[in-house]
């Protein structure tokens, strides 16, 4: 936190304000809405989240569905130049330990009042989204609103539910399970659709750190995304999307979020390694994703997939938020913006003001338009640098927690893949840990090893031997150095 300039605590003036905000909404503030209480809205989080932005709620219609996502309306309580909301732009963002979470708002705010927990009234703003059965947008609304979540649900659960059946389960959450059955057809229907024009889905494994009440690392497992995990993704997709293709359609000043196309020369020296690998790349005068997603689904399951989707993703920009709309290419959509998540993430909040003026008011004036236009890019610039900064901090403790679970491995030997190759040597992932280590080119005594950039590999002077990305080895660990954050492997043995 010190290092990256994250704090814990938010200023006296901050917490006073949030504090002043009451749970209980008047009749008069529920009037001016819609009274969305009697809806079956409920909530789908990880086990340990306290931070409920988004509910949701389904409807079978005529010809398909209708989806609500009602998302926590904190534009309602922080105000443009409030203290709140000048601490909550320096933050920009929530940052998400292993053990614990630096809000980017306070916890009355964050955990309690904006929260969307069942069984009490919340404020929300609701995107209503009707989709005819091949998973078409058809109509949709937006609109401020009141409801009351019937169920906290995990992901667990709803996997316990939808994927392994299981009675016990299916019976607690009677009441819904029609609404859950709707919502898997939906997904997988909004899935499939995305995934025809060409979105971009590298479904890598992720590490999942077991601390014990100390802090000290006692397992790392793959972090489950299941069925449930998948839904609401693709729901709060849909309802990002549409946000932004109403905003951009009404040409007024808003934030995207934009992922451009990746490096020219990224993408030039990529599609000569695919070649070398017997698999064509097709790129014009521009690439489209739908070419990268044929590569994946072509590459399934074959020798080459690891190098393949660990070269593309290193191909690819990273995501930002802009005032200029230009499209998200791992998305393959024209229009996308964050609105999902306003708790966690200032650029939402910043997007639910401009869409609710736009409710409020028959038409945008070109002063306020003027006064956007000026203002919105340095939103969006210190938005996505403290986007890189949570990153860093969050995959950095990640990393420590990683080293110091090693620390009492070495001289054990592990199974794992090549994950990156350069001059210098070869790193490693352990299978079913997620550890990655560096295996150094001068513990490799048996040959003359010269690296190939182009081809992401090492290749032996005399034995030929090859060493490239995603080839299974048998290594050794050597040492932990968590002042470093570095594990160093000595190879045993290549596998087959």
């Amino acid at each position: 936190m010190y290092k990256h300039q994250l704090k814990a605590d938010f200023p006296e003036e901050v917490i006073d304000e949030a504090e002043r905000f009451s749970s209980k909404i008047s009749e008069k503030e529920i009037s001016e809405r819609t009274d969305l209480r009697d809806t079956t809205f409920f909530t789908i989080d990880g086990e340990k989240a306290k931070d409920f932005d988004d509910a949701i709620s389904i409807k079978r219609v005529a010809n398909g569905y209708k989806l609500f996502v009602a998302i926590a309306d904190v534009s309602h309580y922080i105000k443009e130049g409030s203290p709140l909301d000048v601490e909550a732009f320096t933050r920009a963002t929530s940052v998400y330990f292993i053990d614990r979470v630096i809000p980017m708002l306070p916890e009355n705010l964050s955990n309690n009042i904006c929260s969307l927990m069942p069984d009490v009234e919340r404020l929300t703003f609701t995107a209503e989204m009707e989709f005819d059965a091949g998973g078409d947008l058809v109509d949709y609304n937006f609109y401020k609103s009141v409801i009351k979540s019937k169920h906290r649900l995990t992901y667990t659960n709803v996997k316990k539910i939808l994927v392994d059946r299981d009675k016990d389960t299916s019976s607690r959450y009677s009441d819904i399970l029609e609404d859950l059955m709707a919502m898997e057809e939906l997904a997988l229907i909004l899935n499939n659709k995305r995934r025809m024009r060409g979105s971009i889905d590298f479904d890598l494994p992720e590490a999942s750190i077991i601390i014990d009440l100390r802090g000290k690392p006692e397992n790392i497992i793959k972090a489950e995304r299941n069925l449930a995990h998948k839904m609401i993704e693709e729901f709060m997709l849909a309802a990002n999307e549409t946000v932004a293709t109403h905003l951009n359609w009404l040409n007024i000043p808003s934030i995207y979020r934009v992922h451009n196309e990746p490096d020219h020369e990224k993408l030039l020296a990529f599609k000569e390694l695919a070649f070398n690998l017997g698999y064509h790349l097709k790129v014009t005068s521009r690439l489209f994703p739908k070419a990268f997603q044929r590569l994946l689904e072509e590459v399934k399951d074959q020798p080459e997939e690891m190098l393949i989707n660990r070269v593309m993703l290193r191909t690819m920009r990273q995501a930002q938020y802009k005032l200029v709309n230009t499209g998200h290419f791992a998305l393959a959509t024209s229009d996308y913006t964050h609105f999902t998540s306003p708790i966690r993430r200032y650029p939402d909040l910043v997007v639910h003001r401009i869409l609710s003026e736009t409710l409020t008011k028959k038409a945008i004036t070109a002063k306020r338009s003027a006064e956007l236009e000026a203002t919105l890019p340095k939103v969006t610039d210190h938005c996505s640098k403290q986007e890189r900064v949570a990153e860093a901090a969050e995959r950095e403790i990640i990393d420590l927690k990683k080293v110091q679970y090693m620390v009492d491995k070495v001289e054990e030997e592990f199974d794992g893949f090549i994950s990156g190759v350069n001059s210098f040597g070869f790193f490693v992932e352990l299978c079913d840990i997620f550890v990655e280590g560096l295996v150094h080119l001068s513990s490799m005594d048996d040959d003359y090893y010269k690296y190939s950039e182009k081809e992401h590999m090492l290749l032996g002077t005399n034995l030929k031997k090859v060493f490239r990305i995603g080839d299974m080895v048998r290594v050794k660990a050597i040492k932990a150095d968590v002042d470093k954050r570095q594990v160093d492997f000595e190879l045993v043995e290549k596998l087959k």
